[in-house]
């Protein structure tokens, strides 16, 4: 068989330039089909050609982990509706973080080499990825309360079993050369505590935060493989970059997902936010329901109408019935444009692929920057199945929320919320826009709702 080995690093050196094409076109959701398309060539290519690496073994056990592999991504990946799509995020990037703590623990099982340190933290970090991934995935997933767990003691306990996994790699590496790292019982050790910080760091993070926690795991897999890249004999550079890459972006969203609700990374991960109930709610009014014949007659003779889009509307799948709506207002001369919240839904561009999704304009939707200023003008703000991401309780101290920038939809003339029910959001807070004078509560699911709009608009 020809050697082809010489053009492996040519090949994961071009492959990098294919992931970052991938990367900047999955920017924009007009172009992110295609971005996706890229990233995932590049990932074939680079994978295809690593076996023509030089005394490479177990080539068919490594051919049928792909096609497993390969079958258990493409299965869930085509079924999964766009209401779960963060939990299988959440597991995905767990399984990256999995594979990088393997490929980690494969490298110590050999000598130890100048690249040792670097193998172990990089199974510290994919371990912990994994780990917290999980336990993500759980919360959403609705298999484990999605509230903060806590206990006493608990930040000691986590910093204690971080110090014993550190003290535990520090062991793997401190062996003499000559000893196979198989036969040291700090290895083990080292993973299972790794393994269990990730989980008890993520027990008490509650589902208003996984947005940022899963954009974090994401950072920690992809800082996991690039270190992974250095502890081979020879770096695997298409690794190293590729990893890279996704570390660098998977921090700066969290940092930017951190920055809109106000919140500092050490309250996200240690402030177990949403353990308590707020202390009996500041509010006054009452909360007052309409019907949707109502509501109809409100949009019909509007001339402008926000409408802010939440998880309720992805749980709901009521995207089509919206753009449906749209549509039938814009017919009428109503000035219609969505308001998307940094934070909507469970993990970023939730609600941007929905609606992209159900065929809205891209140029429909606005960020909070860019439409609280509107929001005074505004005849009917339509919230579908948002809470935490317009409640007035950010302006007021003392609130769990206080300083959480929010889309401030108080402000319109009126306020319309479809709700399934009376509870609270992800963070467990009482809505202050509930009790306003001018919000009007339109109860059921929002499918159904937004359809009764929607006929009622046509009778008019």
């Amino acid at each position: 068989m020809a050697d082809f080995s010489f053009a492996i690093e040519p090949v994961y050196i071009a492959t990098i330039f294919f992931f970052i094409v991938g990367l900047q076109r999955m920017s924009n959701p007009l172009t992110a089909r295609s971005g996706i398309v890229w990233a995932g060539a590049a990932m074939l290519i680079a994978t295809l050609v690593t076996f023509f690496t030089p005394n490479l073994t177990n080539i068919g056990l490594i051919a049928i982990a792909i096609v497993i592999g390969g079958g258990f991504g493409y299965i869930p990946a085509k079924r999964v509706a766009m209401t779960n799509m963060p939990q299988m995020v959440a597991l995905f990037n767990g399984m990256g973080g999995g594979a990088a703590a393997g490929i980690a623990a494969v490298a110590l099982l050999g000598p130890t080499t100048p690249t040792s340190s670097l193998a172990v933290v990089g199974g510290l970090i994919g371990a912990v990825s994994f780990s917290g991934s999980l336990i993500a995935f759980l919360k959403l997933q609705g298999w484990m309360p999605s509230r903060p767990i806590t206990f006493t003691g608990q930040q000691i306990v986590n910093m204690a079993v971080l110090v014993l996994a550190i003290v535990s790699g520090a062991f793997v590496i401190l062996q003499p050369a000559s000893l196979p790292l198989s036969v040291n019982a700090s290895l083990p050790l080292f993973f299972i505590l790794a393994l269990g910080f990730g989980l008890l760091m993520t027990l008490p993070i509650g589902g208003a935060d996984m947005p940022v926690v899963i954009s974090m795991y994401n950072a920690f897999t992809g800082l996991a493989v690039a270190l992974d890249g250095f502890s081979f004999v020879t770096p695997n550079y298409a690794m190293i970059i590729a990893g890279v890459i996704v570390g660098a972006a998977g921090a700066l969203l969290t940092l930017k997902m951190a920055k809109a609700m106000n919140r500092s990374l050490t309250n996200v991960f240690f402030g177990a936010f949403g353990a308590t109930e707020e202390q009996a709610a500041q509010v006054s009014g009452s909360v007052k329901a309409i019907e949707a014949d109502d509501v109809a007659v409100l949009l019909a003779y509007a001339d402008r109408v926000i409408i802010v889009p939440g998880y309720g509307m992805a749980v709901a799948q009521a995207q089509q019935k919206v753009q449906e709506l749209t549509d039938l207002l814009e017919r009428r001369g109503v000035r219609v444009k969505f308001a998307i919240h940094p934070v909507a839904g469970r993990m970023p561009g939730h609600m941007n692929v929905l609606l992209a999704e159900a065929g809205v304009a891209y140029d429909h939707l606005f960020d909070r920057d860019e439409v609280n200023p509107e929001f005074p003008s505004t005849d009917v703000v339509l919230v579908i199945g948002a809470n935490d991401v317009v409640n007035p309780a950010a302006h007021r101290q003392g609130s769990p929320l206080f300083g959480m920038p929010i889309l401030d939809v108080e402000q319109a003339k009126n306020v319309i919320v479809l709700k399934r029910g009376q509870g609270k959001g992800f963070a467990g807070i009482e809505n202050d826009l509930f009790y306003r004078d001018n919000t009007r509560m339109l109860y059921g699911d929002a499918q159904e709702t937004v359809g009764k709009l929607v006929q009622a608009l046509k009778k008019l």
